[in-house]
């Protein structure tokens, strides 16, 4: 949600970033509704203050004053029940509506409809000296060096759960888990509280991080038809990223200024249906269905200079382990046509994949001013008695397995073995090799 006294001063700016954003809304339309509910409001609102004063006086009238009275009550309790079902009706309407507002983007967020209007910040590392020590002359992809050492088997994942599933065995599970406990360590170090959240969550927590309305199609629900029956559903959902439920954590909190920025990492198994994807990005572990990240979510003051800051902060985080790693990367600035509807402020690092012979996008990081706070209901009370909404950030520090397509790529071996980046060996008690 967005700040309707903002919208309604400045609604120029909010149709000029619908069309920036690609989003399908008429502001136009969503101010003539608003007005109408303003006006009704305080009517209905007179007229329940009415009815509940005569009410009160009826018990001590007698005779024709009393029956004049009740006929008086029950005249307006109609008139109040019809303008009760035009209000219920306009602030349904209303209340739709305003969920598909969109956030006005930071000036430096690049205007275009796509990701080829992404804008590239910054580069590190070469792609054509960042191989390991001995590579082979001819390069294999991580599903082949996968299937080679017998440690990704996505035959199998298939057989089990369809399209875009996969096994991780032995030293390829290994080395996944070395990566997310590599990861939150280092943010831990920095002060970050660790997390374990919920897998799935209710409709309240998705719409209130901004996923819905928008991605239901991306979004596995609890309870499914089955051929002897139906399920209920559980009116819950898999969450796609732990954001979801670590964002949620202190919906309808009142939080003290000084407990602010709070910083919080999400370890946490992610689904995605990946609906609207068919033939794009098939082959292998990059865009599958089930994957683990660690993401950093961060809340702090309604300063949007400090908020700029810390997305600096937790994306330096993320390019520190890529760096780490070895991995050659680079940090694109997203257009708003690829940000999304609450992005204030959004930029992507995207690894080095020598299969894909291109960049691929391993991290997001993200600015939403308000806009979440807003619809959790997140608040904190500053030192001098202000309540005011958290702004919130979020970036992924490490996601696998799409992260294993760089390190298996770029470590390979002439002689088909996978070196262990060094970084990860202790979370592999000491182990060099994959092979």
């Amino acid at each position: 949600m967005i700040n309707l006294t903002t919208l309604r001063t400045d609604p120029k700016s909010y149709k000029k970033t619908a069309k920036d954003k690609g989003i399908s809304v008429d502001i136009d339309a969503f101010l003539k509704l608003d007005e109408k509910r303003r006006d009704l409001l305080p009517k209905v609102e007179e007229m329940r203050s009415e009815k509940n004063a005569v009410s009160k006086k009826v018990p001590g009238m007698k005779g024709k004053e009393k029956e004049k009275a009740l006929s008086e009550m029950k005249e307006l309790g109609n008139k109040l029940k019809k303008s009760e079902e035009k209000l219920k009706k306009i602030e349904d309407e209303w209340s739709a509506m305003q969920l598909m507002l969109p956030n006005l983007p930071h000036p430096d967020m690049p205007i275009g409809n796509d990701e080829s209007k992404n804008v590239e910040v910054s580069k590190w590392g070469d792609p054509e000296t960042s191989l390991g020590e001995n590579p082979p002359k001819e390069l294999k992809d991580h599903v082949t060096l996968g299937e080679d050492l017998d440690i990704i088997d996505i035959p199998r994942g298939v057989k089990v759960a369809g399209k875009r599933s996969y096994f991780l065995k032995g030293d390829g599970m290994r080395l996944e888990l070395a990566l997310l406990n590599y990861t939150l360590d280092h943010l831990v170090k920095k002060g970050f509280t660790a997390f374990t959240p919920p897998l799935m969550a209710g409709w309240e927590c998705l719409m209130g991080t901004g996923f819905f309305p928008g991605a239901e199609e991306q979004t596995y629900a609890i309870g499914a038809e089955r051929e002897r029956g139906k399920v209920e559903s559980d009116d819950l959902y898999l969450i796609g990223t732990s954001e979801v439920s670590v964002c949620s954590y202190h919906k309808d909190e009142v939080l003290d200024e000084a407990e602010l920025p709070k910083r919080y990492a999400g370890l946490s198994n992610c689904f995605r249906r990946e609906a609207g994807t068919y033939g794009k990005d098939t082959k292998g572990l990059y865009r599958i269905h089930q994957f683990q990240k660690v993401e950093q979510v961060i809340l702090c003051k309604a300063d949007q200079e400090e908020a700029l800051k810390i997305h600096d902060e937790i994306r330096t985080n993320a390019e520190e382990v890529l760096q780490a790693l070895k991995l050659p990367y680079r940090v694109v600035n997203v257009c708003t046509g690829d940000a999304g509807q609450g992005k204030v402020f959004m930029q992507d690092i995207e690894a080095w994949m020598p299969s894909r012979n291109s960049y691929g996008e391993t991290h997001s990081c993200s600015y939403l001013g308000d806009f979440q706070a807003r619809r959790l209901n997140i608040r904190y009370q500053d030192a001098g008695g202000e309540k005011k909404y958290v702004h919130t950030l979020n970036n992924t520090c490490i996601a696998s397995p799409r992260i294993l397509i760089p390190i298996l790529e770029m470590y390979q071996n002439a002689d088909g073995s996978i070196t262990v980046p060094e970084v990860l060996r202790p979370y592999m008690n000491g182990q060099e090799k994959i092979g």
